[in-house]
């Protein structure tokens, strides 16, 4: 008796008919070329029993195969009432996916089939005659009893909320598909959107800021950077402003440009903080947060001063650690951060220059938040005003305040919690994903209101 491995890895008995020599010619390669489309462990609901018993033996490790009841592969079958009464909705939903091989060519009412198909929501591999590939009296012949061309077929698929996902020539007239469910949501039309960024210095986080405010805008974004000594240069009329990117503003960024620029857009949000917080006039931040129709708040501290008891404040958290991965510091010897850290160098290979020392003393907040998801210590120093001795910027103390609950003595090492700093992290990642989706949602009622 001969013996052959099957497609679940068992040895099975071989039949008799399946050793003569034209055994492989009674194969079906529709059937063939499906299995390679099934994933291990799906259930499948075979429609016509077009692959039979060679897709069933093909099929990979732990799938379950099913044949619709009734349903037979050919003319003179009940495939003709797959669009009517006989499709067999139950099964079709408790499966992974559908399988019809040489059955779509002999419905007529494939709108109906596909309406059944929709309301299942599952995946679908067929087989079909494009009549770009097999037509005229060929056709005819076959008793089809329709005639789609490629583009046509994919028109259908779509229309009916169908995606395809992988296609392969079965031989050089019919073509074999696995289609997917997808939402069928509009693309979004271009939008003209401004990003002001405090400055065009290239600093550490501003850059950051940069690559952070590029990766939530969605592709449609026609973006115009802007800086605060370049608003003169603003467009007549934004789909959406862009105030910061993650950076802290203070009193002499808070005038009537940027106002002015507040003004021009059909929506704005602001994602920035605020430092040196004694010399900032309340009038001053409440007229920018009030044209606002979102402010995503860096720190509570932020929240606390200036958003307290309004809707549009959100507490964001310092976005630009979703840069800097967790990894472990392997260098003893300690690094000193300045007030300049250099521009000349690329971001990856400062992030990791950082994150290679387990001691990390900055003056300069965005290089310390760096370090806290490598090093094991880590110190700072707060940057003093140049307007009013005494009064330092408050940045650390917010964000060692997020981050750890608690604030730490200037210049003195304290030990890094990195429990503290994983969940920090993964919370402003959330928080990130759904300005990401905000930013969408609010395009697109504004290409709805225009």
């Amino acid at each position: 008796m001969a013996l052959r491995v099957n497609a679940n890895l068992a040895l099975v008995a071989m039949a008799d008919d399946a050793r003569r020599a034209d055994a492989a010619s009674k194969i079906d390669p529709r059937a063939q070329l499906a299995a390679q489309f099934i994933p291990s462990g799906a259930r499948v609901l075979d429609l016509g029993g077009g692959g039979g018993e060679t897709l069933r033996d093909l099929m990979p490790l732990g799938c379950r195969y099913e044949m619709a009841e009734r349903l037979a592969h050919g003319r003179g079958t009940l495939i003709g009432d797959l669009a009517g009464g006989e499709f067999p909705t139950h099964a079709a939903t408790q499966c992974d996916i559908v399988v019809m091989l040489g059955v779509l060519e002999n419905i007529a009412d494939l709108e109906s089939l596909f309406t059944h198909l929709r309301f299942c929501k599952q995946d679908v591999i067929l087989s079909y005659h494009p009549a770009d590939l097999f037509g005229g009296p060929e056709r005819v012949a076959q008793g089809f009893a329709n005639a789609l061309s490629y583009c046509e077929l994919t028109q259908l698929f779509d229309r009916y909320g169908f995606r395809i996902q992988r296609t392969a020539p079965v031989d050089d007239r019919q073509m074999l598909f696995r289609l997917t469910p997808a939402d069928r949501i509009a693309p979004l039309a271009s939008c003209n959107v401004a990003v002001v960024s405090e400055s065009d210095a290239g600093g550490f986080g501003d850059r950051l800021g940069l690559h952070m405010i590029n990766a939530v805008l969605p592709g449609a974004a026609n973006v115009h950077h802007l800086t605060f000594k370049t608003l003169a240069q603003a467009r007549e009329q934004y789909d959406l402003v862009v105030l910061g990117v993650g950076n802290c503003l203070f009193q002499p960024l808070l005038g009537d440009d940027i106002l002015n620029i507040l003004a021009r857009a059909r929506s704005a949000i602001g994602i920035f903080g605020t430092q040196y917080r004694e010399l900032i006039p309340r009038p001053a931040i409440d007229r920018v947060v009030d044209r606002l129709d979102t402010w995503y708040a860096p720190y509570e501290d932020d929240v606390m001063l200036y958003g307290r008891g309004r809707s549009n404040a959100e507490h964001l958290g310092d976005w630009l650690i979703d840069q800097f991965p967790l990894t472990e510091a392997t260098v003893d010897e300690p690094l000193q951060i300045g007030a300049e850290i250099g521009t000349d160098i690329a971001l990856d290979r400062t992030i990791q220059a950082i994150q290679r020392h387990k001691q990390v003393y900055s003056a300069r907040l965005h290089p310390l938040l760096c370090a806290l998801t490598s090093a094991h210590y880590a110190a700072y120093a707060e940057q003093p005003s140049g307007h009013m001795p005494g009064v330092v910027s408050g940045k650390f103390r917010s964000m060692l305040t997020d981050v750890f609950g608690r604030t730490y003595p200037e210049r003195e090492f304290f030990m890094v919690d990195r429990d503290a700093v994983a969940r920090y992290k993964s919370c402003v990642h959330g928080n990130v994903a759904k300005v990401a989706r905000r930013i969408e949602a609010t395009l697109r009622n504004v290409a709805v209101a225009n």
